[in-house]
């Protein structure tokens, strides 16, 4: 019997429909859903619905489940990734947000998706992760992230300074408000919004993107992914901010940050219909005039 673990930040009134008609699909093919701990409580409290078997950590996961579902949007997606981390369980992303390249599947066709994958129809893409070390070990065991590292100033206008090497070669100094570190996944979230690259999943490569660098001829750099990237910060604050996929801690002034391709990948499901660049195309409108539309 299939054990289908389910994460959602929250439950909104006008998706509580959806939630139950994914309980439903996974009871009708005779799966047990599994709830991540605070997401019960939430759904008693708000909806009184009857209470799940339950997961809380990582740990829980490691054994025992065929799939991880995320409910929202992308950054529910990267938070269910917390959860299966080096686990092996695949991962299928359902969208009740906005943009979606990560949960990019139809809320609306929640039964079919269920269906497809009981049958097999469906592949596993494997996504590449950056592994995260500093001299203070700032994140302990969370040191990995699915799309970036930013680090970045934090109170003042003024620029800083980030000093990058590849390998044991110096590559920059960025002068800028900051500097991401990319894997091809989060080369359409905060990289591309900064003038980063689109890259395909698959390319074993990260993406160099400045934050508004003060030299314009300083553009994003795309580097491969078995080569250690490593950082320090300058300028005139003590400390600034060190992000990965959106969870920040403050780091001191001139602390090493060495980044590394994690040694673990994830599987997220897609099917046939539902691959990167169909995504990228319908989300970015690519070949679609508007200019005349209201």
């Amino acid at each position: 019997m299939k054990q289908i673990a389910i994460y959602a930040k929250k439950i909104f009134k006008q998706d509580f429909s959806v939630f139950e008609n994914l309980l439903q699909g996974i009871e009708l093919l005779g799966w047990v859903p599994v709830l991540e701990k605070e997401l019960t409580q939430q759904l008693h409290t708000k909806y009184h619905t009857t209470t799940y078997k339950t997961f809380e950590n990582h740990l829980d996961l490691q054994t025992g489940y065929d799939l991880m579902i995320s409910l929202g949007g992308d950054g529910t997606f990267l938070k269910a990734v917390s959860f299966i981390r080096d686990s092996g369980v695949p991962i299928l992303g359902i969208n009740t947000g906005r943009l979606g390249f990560l949960s990019n599947l139809s809320k609306d066709q929640i039964a079919q998706t269920l269906e497809r994958f009981a049958s097999g129809q469906y592949e596993f893409q494997r996504r590449s992760l950056l592994r995260v070390h500093t001299e203070n070990d700032l994140f302990a065991n969370e040191n990995f992230v699915l799309n970036e590292l930013t680090l970045q100033k934090k109170d003042t206008s003024s620029m800083i300074k980030v000093h990058a090497y590849l390998g044991d070669k110096f590559l920059n100094t960025y002068w800028a408000d900051g500097l991401i570190v990319a894997t091809p996944t989060g080369s359409t979230a905060y990289s591309l919004s900064c003038g980063g690259p689109i890259i395909t999943p698959g390319c074993q490569v990260h993406i160099l993107t400045p934050i508004a660098p003060h030299n314009l001829n300083v553009r994003p750099v795309v580097v491969p992914d078995h080569m250690p990237i490593s950082l320090q910060v300058e300028g005139r604050d003590r400390s600034y901010l060190l992000s990965l996929d959106g969870h920040s801690q403050h780091i001191k002034q001139g602390e090493k940050v060495t980044i590394t391709k994690a040694e673990f990948m994830i599987n997220v499901v897609k099917f046939e219909d539902n691959n990167f660049l169909d995504t990228i195309r319908n989300k970015m409108f690519w070949g679609s005039d508007t200019r005349n539309e209201i």
